[in-house]
């Protein structure tokens, strides 16, 4: 499932390709999605690039070759798989073993030992950058069960992490993280932040002043500051889950 921007950049640059049999250059795409910086479209061209529409070819400028369009459209260019699959975390994520018998459940109920930590189904959400912010969060790709002891209260969703940003705090490529929804958090708790509408990130929240800190809990990577109108908080972190 693409963005609103990834689907309009994809079909810019296969109708000029199809016009023109020359890819458009950063300042084409830019001032056709009305974007304000180059650095939204080459994030919009690695997010098109990891999720399989096109591919950037090597040692040459501007070189770019759309590989497929969307599947509503056209399924498959030049010959080449017809689906692409995400890398997503499948096996036994998420699933637990059924509780052991407790003697002091009350005879009363015979459905409490079946009640006790039944999993509980929560959607996965595409990805999660932890490290350059990419574009997400997107549509519901498939679902896991976690115990309800790591959720609480409130509506939940997971993301499956992409970089190293966040290691210092226990969180790894490959994780998968489970995020409370709500749109405000507090100081020093670990985030989903969408930035400027058109990326999102986990990072650790720091409210200074006015301006809002996105903080990586990795010293490779720089905090970064922004004004209180361009972050929105999305969710926070209550659990994680990992495959060995």
């Amino acid at each position: 499932m693409l963005t609103r921007k990834q689907h309009e950049l994809l079909m810019f640059i296969h109708e000029r390709m199809k016009e023109s049999g020359i890819p458009p250059s950063f300042d084409e795409m830019k001032d056709a999605l009305d974007l304000r910086s180059k650095s939204g479209i080459h994030r919009l061209i690695t997010a098109l690039e990891e999720r399989g529409f096109i591919r950037r070819l090597p040692n040459r400028a501007r070189a770019l070759e759309v590989i497929r369009l969307p599947d509503s459209m056209n399924p498959s260019l030049g010959g080449r798989r017809a689906k692409f699959e995400p890398n997503v975390i499948e096996g036994t994520l998420g699933r637990v073993a059924a509780p052991p018998a407790r003697a002091n459940l009350p005879t009363s109920s015979p459905s409490a030992a079946s009640d006790y930590a039944r999993p509980v189904a929560i959607p996965v959400m595409g990805r999660i950058a932890a490290g350059t912010p990419i574009e997400a969060i997107q549509t519901h790709s498939h679902t896991i069960t976690v115990p309800p002891e790591m959720l609480g209260a409130g509506e939940h969703f997971a993301l499956e992490v992409r970089g190293d940003s966040m290691i210092d705090a226990g969180i790894f490529d490959g994780d998968t993280v489970l995020i409370r929804k709500q749109d405000n958090a507090a100081t020093g708790e670990i985030i989903v932040a969408l930035v400027d509408e058109e990326e999102a990130t986990l990072k650790r929240l720091r409210k200074r002043g006015n301006s809002i800190a996105l903080e990586a809990a990795n010293p490779s990577y720089e905090t970064r500051i922004f004004g209180p109108d361009r972050v929105k908080v999305q969710g926070r972190l209550v659990g994680l889950l990992r495959k060995y």
